[in-house]
């Protein structure tokens, strides 16, 4: 094994009530959960060789040659954004860092301040800077100004309460892994709830690079920081993971969760997971196919669709770009790692893709095995039975899992709330179809329900907001942050804006995204017919020069690409699109 990482926190609690009292009197920088992720591994050493938040010369590194500047091998930029609200010191100077609830968890000299660019980093991480990625999304929707980077002092660790047995720094890994006598381990990273060839891959590699005719010790390392929108959530997954253990992994496995925020980056968050792990104490690491992919969107069920006129489009937003073409070769992350195996100083383990076959009843890689007798069942329609109340077939997965999971979709589906956001040109019939929506919803449905109507909210909630970009990005956060609290709490909110800029929208969907579903309907409407309706006569006075900063006039519109649902109401009825939205939600199990 590699020499233990460093962590860097406080010695003793004399040093660390030292720099608690030298942080009050520090400017403050908030992190978001992502960034709260992050320190915690710089802190205990799972990031290393860094030692905080990257500088610009990091950054530069890392993007061109998945370096940093003294040539140790580092794929990931691990970055602090900041707002233009933010003070900031002079360089050289130092920030306290907090969680949300400005509790201080370390101290960072400031060494490097600089722009961001969210579409050029895109670009070199990802590949792409289409937010159709899934990470190309969460890069684009954290909005930052600013990137400010420097050497952290650690003071304490984030506070985590859940399944605290099971979180482990790399220190307190390989203290087990020595006092267990394993002195090869081979890691398995996943995201996904542990299904049978998940476990035959685990339990195959582990026999095939044996010492001596005895496996290997298995590390079953699932990430618990954040994922994607419409992952199965970490505490279901980890009731799954412990059920396992129990049943299936029971001597030669150790269970412990990695506090890590994906980034959905293929093939360059593959060889990071593999650095991580080598962190945490592995010899050994399991790359598998489409490795940390952004993989197919999810919360996409099937909706019947009635024929009045043209019917909305339903946008399956999947791990391909708008063409269809996937955003990495299925085997790109196996074959970048493998390339570093020496440097990495660890055995990389290609696992092949598992599938059933029916007719031997065991499984097999899936090349091996003729399509008509492969049997799969892909997250999505995974997720999708679980919704339903659908029996999964044994050979799938194992009773224990599928019955934690089964609980969480039941519980899932009682309480979960749901936003749906209408977005369109003025004159696009937004207002009209919402407010047919809900009063469809409370004729069928006993949830709260809840309507945010623009002309309604900037009178009101908005109120004294003008129509900067700024302005409307602001008006669109504040009713983003009223649509999740309704959701959070199980009700239905229906939100009818412009909304004009895509990155606000975007932001939106993370936030209500977390806390239940959300369901974006493009009223499609082209210009030329809200022109002739132009019902608050806002063309008109564009067009005649009386009035600036006209949305599709003067002040652009940016469509969206990732929406659940288009609608057009020149073809088709305010009731008919109403009917058609709730025809959606009954196939996603939403109402």
């Amino acid at each position: 094994m590699h020499s233990a990482p460093e962590e860097l926190l406080p010695k003793n609690d004399a040093e660390r009530r030292a720099l608690e009292q030298k942080a009050i009197s520090l400017p403050a920088i908030a992190l978001t959960a992502r960034e709260v992720s992050d320190l915690e591994q710089i802190l205990v050493g799972g990031f290393a060789p860094l030692r905080g938040f990257m500088t610009k010369a990091q950054y530069d590194t890392v993007l061109r040659d998945m370096r940093l500047p003294t040539g140790e091998l580092w794929p990931m930029p691990i970055t602090l954004a900041v707002s233009g609200e933010v003070r900031l010191p002079q360089l050289g100077g130092e920030v306290a860092l907090t969680d949300e609830y400005g509790n201080v968890l370390a101290i960072m000299a400031v060494e490097s301040v600089w722009e961001a660019d969210p579409k050029a980093e895109a670009r070199a991480v990802y590949g792409t800077e289409d937010p159709v990625h899934a990470g190309v999304a969460m890069l684009l929707e954290r909005g930052a100004k600013k990137y400010v980077g420097g050497t952290v002092t650690g003071i304490k660790l984030p506070v985590r309460h859940d399944f605290k047995e099971l979180r482990k720094t790399p220190r307190q890994l390989r203290e087990h892994f020595k006092k267990i006598g394993a002195q090869k381990v081979i890691a398995f990273q996943t995201r996904n709830p542990v299904h049978r060839a998940h476990y035959e891959i685990m339990r195959r590699a582990s026999t095939l690079f044996g010492i001596n005719g005895q496996p290997l010790h298995i590390l079953l390392h699932p990430v618990v920081g954040g994922t994607k929108e419409g992952d199965i959530d970490y505490i279901s997954r980890v009731r799954a993971y412990k059920r396992l253990k129990q049943v299936r992994l029971t001597s030669n496995a150790t269970l412990a969760l990695l506090e890590l925020a994906m980034r959905m980056a293929g093939p360059r968050e593959a060889l990071w997971h593999a650095l991580v792990r080598r962190n945490y104490g592995a010899t050994h690491f399991i790359v598998g196919r489409d490795h940390a992919g952004p993989g197919p969107a999810v919360g996409l069920g099937d909706s019947s669709q009635r024929a009045a006129g043209a019917s909305p489009r339903l946008t399956d937003r999947a791990g391909a770009d708008r063409t269809g073409t996937s955003f990495y070769p299925p085997f790109a992350a196996q074959e970048l790692v493998q390339k570093y195996e020496a440097e990495l100083g660890m055995t990389i383990v290609a696992a092949p893709e598992f599938a059933y076959s029916a007719g031997k009843q065991l499984y097999l890689p899936a090349e091996e095995i003729m399509p008509e007798d492969r049997r799969t069942i892909s997250g999505t329609q995974l997720r999708a039975a679980l919704r339903r109340g659908e029996a999964l077939p044994d050979w799938f997965s194992f009773p224990e899992v599928l019955e934690e999971l089964a609980r969480a979709a039941r519980l899932e589906s009682a309480r979960r709330g749901v936003t749906i956001f209408f977005t369109g040109l003025s004159g696009a019939g937004k207002s009209t179809v919402a407010h047919v929506l809900h009063t469809k919803l409370l004729e069928e449905s006993d949830r709260q329900t809840t309507l945010l109507d623009g002309d309604i909210v900037r009178r009101h909630l908005s109120k004294g907001l003008g129509f900067s970009r700024e302005d409307r990005d602001e008006n669109i956060m504040r009713i983003g942050y009223v649509a999740s609290e309704v959701t959070r709490h199980g009700g239905i909110a229906i939100c009818a804006a412009i909304a004009p800029y895509e990155a606000a929208r975007a932001r939106n969907r993370a936030r209500i995204g977390k806390t239940g579903a959300y369901i974006e309907v493009y009223v499609s409407t082209p210009l030329s017919t809200c022109v002739e309706r132009d019902p608050k006569g806002l063309y008109r006075k564009a067009l005649s020069g009386g009035l600036k900063g006209v949305t599709g006039i003067d002040d652009p519109y940016e469509a969206p690409r990732t929406a659940e649902i288009t609608i057009d109401t020149k073809e088709i009825s305010a009731e008919d699109a109403a009917e058609m939205i709730l025809d959606y939600l009954r196939g996603r199990k939403l109402i």
